[in-house]
């Protein structure tokens, strides 16, 4: 990675956020497990109630919205017709057929990179525990941070997805970028720190809690704790149990105004109720790299998921950089280009390099 030492401080900040320099913190990231329910006197588990049916504020008809957003949000992969991919992909083209214009835009600009983890990095898989990176992938990772500055922003925990990137050299921003860690470069370094969600930790602490109780009776259903957000995952949830896991989610935030639910790949994210997204760690990690409201910087953000889109529409409102969508499938996106799946993501991070180094030694050659 690009040796620079973030100043913070002598920046002046145009985001309310908490901003600190400390050194990296080995704190625990996940909540201590919860256990399983009592045994009975004869040693069989005591049975769940029933689940209360919503009879207020619209009743089976609000959830079934619940279950068709959840449907929206986590779409079949069937083939798209020819037509219309061929037309999304006019005005999505391929990052890799277009590569000679994205470096070209760079000219005179220093390049950022962030990438988001699962389906960007890492495929999309049954397990979410099980989303490893290649150490080909790895390699890439660590190669365009040799060049550019490099951020993983993502919605999982921060330490989980450092566990599964292994590279110190990167800035981190886990919980949907609630949770950012910039990379120290000695023992007695000091690191880049934002957790603007701080406050909200232990009520998730408490819902995560609940949920974990909540939920075990769905088959599939898996709770993840990422520290300033959650994660329920129904990939491996029949459907005609959405709706019943999508009242219990509901039921239990009910007694928590300050949290909100969105929808996301087979999961549902429960977020506190700040202005905060991937779009604003994106802002933060250009000030904080010294390049806030600068023209001189060229932010490149590839991302899979629909809380990436938030950042591509900063890139897009700002009309500097490029946000790039990893899918094989025509979706409404402010992404400018496309790549289809981590594969052709590697074989871009491994494209910037080698225009990197050739351009440096004074040619480049397509």
């Amino acid at each position: 990675m690009t040796n620079q030492n973030v100043v913070v401080s002598d920046a002046k900040s145009s985001m309310k956020v908490a901003v600190a320099i400390a050194a990296m913190s080995n704190q625990s990231l996940f909540p201590p497990a919860v256990p399983k329910p009592p045994a009975s006197s004869a040693g069989r588990f005591i049975r769940r109630k029933p689940v209360k049916k919503l009879e207020t504020q619209g009743g089976p008809t609000k959830i079934n919205a619940w279950v068709d957003s959840m449907r929206a949000s986590s779409p079949a992969k069937s083939p798209p017709s020819s037509p219309e991919h061929d037309s999304w992909m006019v005005t999505h083209p391929s990052a890799l057929e277009m590569f000679d214009e994205i470096t070209k835009a760079s000219k005179g600009k220093k390049i950022v990179m962030f990438l988001d983890y699962d389906g960007t990095l890492s495929p999309i898989v049954q397990d979410p525990d099980r989303a490893f990176m290649s150490d080909e992938m790895r390699a890439a990772v660590k190669a365009v941070a040799r060049y550019f500055p490099t951020a993983i922003v993502s919605g999982r925990g921060k330490d989980k997805v450092h566990d599964f990137v292994k590279l110190k050299e990167l800035y981190y921003a886990g919980s949907h970028g609630m949770d950012i860690e910039g990379p120290a470069h000695g023992t007695n370094d000091k690191s880049v720190v934002c957790q603007p969600a701080s406050e909200f930790l232990p009520m998730i602490n408490q819902v995560y809690k609940k949920l974990v109780v909540k939920t075990q009776f769905i088959e599939g259903a898996k709770v993840e704790s990422n520290k300033f957000c959650l994660s329920v995952h129904f990939r491996c949830v029949e459907e005609k149990k959405w709706a019943e896991l999508a009242e219990l989610v509901k039921e239990v935030l009910s007694d928590y105004p300050k949290l909100k639910m969105n929808y996301g790949r087979k999961v549902l994210e429960i977020k506190p109720t700040i202005k905060w997204d991937k779009g604003k760690a994106l802002e933060f990690l250009l000030e904080a790299l010294g390049y806030a409201n600068s023209k001189d910087v060229l932010p490149i953000y590839i991302g899979d998921d629909k809380t990436d889109e938030d950042a591509f529409k900063v890139l897009r409102k700002k009309k500097q950089g490029f946000g790039i969508l990893v899918s094989k499938f025509p979706k409404e996106t402010s992404a400018a280009y496309t790549l289809q799946d981590p594969s052709e993501v590697m074989c871009f991070l491994q494209r910037m390099v080698e225009w990197k180094q050739i351009s440096q030694r004074g040619y480049y050659r397509t």
